[in-house]
């Protein structure tokens, strides 16, 4: 996968990471991720999958109004940006500046853009550009992403 480095293009790629798994602040190793997430999480999380849409619709943030990433408790999305997209994933018109980074991803034969926690590079969903205003971004986010990073006991 092509990476491209930070401010490259405007809009949606401004925010394009380039850092290496050791580059990350937290870490870990395969093993303890998989001690740390559900089987389900690490599928999707750490292997890059998708879950079955309409099978997360319960996600609530945090009592400060965000939605944190399940694996590292990173501050993601705020609540008021969440919107319902009909597509079966938790949607969102913007994320925390310092939560995400996009990635080029032609895995699907399609070029989308992949979000990942900018935190430990775990893979939250793609973001798309069919959204509604402001932004007119929808991120599509798998929603055993979103939580606290505590639903497992480590």
């Amino acid at each position: 996968m092509q990476n491209r480095s930070k401010g490259a293009r405007a809009g949606l790629f401004g925010r394009l990471g380039r850092r290496g798994e050791g580059d990350r602040e937290v870490s870990r190793a395969d093993d303890e991720w998989r001690e740390k997430l559900t089987p389900e999480q690490y599928r999707v999380l750490r292997q890059r999958g998708t879950e079955a849409p309409f099978s997360n619709q319960a996600v609530a943030p945090d009592a400060d109004g965000l939605y944190r990433y399940a694996a590292c408790d990173a501050a993601l999305f705020r609540a008021d940006t969440k919107f319902d997209s009909g597509t079966g994933w938790p949607s969102f018109t913007d994320s925390e500046t310092d939560g995400v980074e996009l990635h080029r991803d032609d895995r699907a034969g399609v070029p989308r853009t992949e979000v990942r926690c900018r935190r430990c590079g775990g893979h939250l969903g793609h973001v798309f550009s069919d959204g509604p205003g402001p932004t007119g971004k929808r991120y599509c986010i798998n929603g055993c992403a979103l939580g606290r990073g505590d639903r497992r006991s480590v």
